[in-house]
């Protein structure tokens, strides 16, 4: 999935942006993974409007069956960004493996995350969101590629993580089971994925 290119529109779009911004605004590394980005932040932003279209009965469905219960596929999201935003955060500091903030921090639980009242759950989805996206913004050139050995043992870069995210969330949003389709999916992504299949 790596060096697909911006279209046009959108680099003109981004530097329009930079102006109204002005000085001081912290802007993700020329050597970040643009396109791969752009279908992770726009697949966050799309299963955000799927998940606030569900009000808190909904979310305890199930949509395939139990293990597409729609608040573990909601904590399994979740989790995946906090995992990801350690990995960038081991990258951006120099570090090779991925650690908890705290020492005595129990590890993430999907299960466990899936049992937050529906308000805690939506918020975790937002933070953790926010979090990961800084931490990619504020990741310098030589950080993108970073071998870091996360919690489970793989080996990922943080350039990696970002192509596995964008798959992630937007096959998670289908899985909510709520109108989300693969048709829904930004067109240069989907055929990536279909590629990789």
């Amino acid at each position: 999935m790596n060096g697909i290119a911006r279209p046009q529109e959108e680099e003109a779009a981004l530097e329009a942006l930079r102006e109204r911004q002005g000085e001081g605004a912290r802007y993700d590394s020329p050597a970040a993974p643009a396109r791969q980005l752009l279908w992770a932040r726009r697949g966050a932003a799309y299963f955000a409007r799927k998940l606030n279209e569900l009000d808190d009965k909904d979310l305890e469905d199930a949509f395939l069956a139990p293990d597409f219960a729609r608040r573990l596929i909601v904590s399994r999201i979740c989790y995946q960004a906090r995992a990801f935003a350690r990995i960038a955060e081991a990258a951006r500091e120099g570090r090779t493996r991925e650690r908890l903030g705290d020492p005595g921090q129990p590890l993430d639980s999907v299960t466990l995350g899936a049992t937050l009242p529906a308000h805690a759950l939506r918020y975790l989805f937002s933070h953790s969101q926010a979090h990961l996206n800084v931490e990619w913004r504020d990741l310098p050139d030589a950080a993108w590629d970073r071998q870091v050995e996360a919690l489970d043992g793989r080996r990922m870069t943080p350039r990696q993580s970002v192509g596995e995210r964008a798959i992630s969330i937007w096959r998670h949003v289908v899985y909510l089971g709520n109108g989300g389709s693969m048709r829904d999916w930004p067109p240069d992504l989907l055929a990536a994925f279909e590629a990789e299949a």
